[in-house]
């Protein structure tokens, strides 16, 4: 069984802001959220703990750790998308400036790549290679990443192109082979935050 976790909210969340490939840390809510989810991670008998190494979910793995006593193993796999030209800046400015591929990244367009960054296809790709590599070792593991990293592994994990269309809260823990429509299966802590920049 692998487990999907989001790290917890961030300034750039809080304020609707494209974070990327950005090293922006928690912020005090999201230390919460990831001590959070590390108590309910404690209970699920994990043996193995993979995260991205920005510093964003490696926070919050930590707090994982720290509550599991497992090491983490980075991968650069589980990355956030490259958010390109619109990292930095918020949801509004693109939105004004860019309506029709704001909504396309919205809504989780296949066929969307942000401008000069990646496309949900490329990002697609390398975190269904990591996954690959997660399930050919021990089990239960948690892998502590992004939004869209969660997002596009558990679409693609049911054979779609694009994102799951259901944003997964900050701090937020689902069943790989879940379904996250389904509010029994998304395990959000109290202090949950669902912001879409990831």
């Amino acid at each position: 069984m692998i487990y999907l976790a989001r790290h917890g909210r961030t300034p750039y969340n809080h304020e609707g802001r494209f974070q990327g490939l950005g090293d922006v840390p928690l912020d005090e809510t999201g230390l919460r959220q990831a001590q959070e989810l590390a108590e309910h991670a404690a209970g699920r008998g994990l043996v193995a703990l993979w995260a991205s190494p920005l510093r964003r979910a490696r926070q919050t793995a930590e707090a994982v750790a720290a509550a599991t006593g497992l090491e983490i193993r980075f991968d650069d796999r589980l990355v956030e998308t490259d958010t390109g030209d619109w990292t930095d800046r918020s949801f509004e400015e693109v939105r004004a400036e860019d309506p029709e591929a704001f909504d396309a990244w919205l809504n989780g367009d296949p066929a969307f790549a942000f401008p000069g960054g990646e496309s949900f296809q490329q990002q697609g790709d390398r975190v269904m290679a990591a996954i690959a590599e997660i399930e050919q070792g021990p089990q239960p593991a948690l892998v502590v990443c992004h939004g869209l990293t969660a997002r596009l592994a558990l679409a693609r994990r049911r054979g779609e192109p694009g994102p799951d269309p259901n944003p997964l809260p900050n701090g937020a823990l689902v069943p790989l082979d879940g379904d996250p429509s389904d509010a029994t299966q998304v395990e959000a802590p109290p202090s949950a935050t669902d912001t879409r920049a990831s």
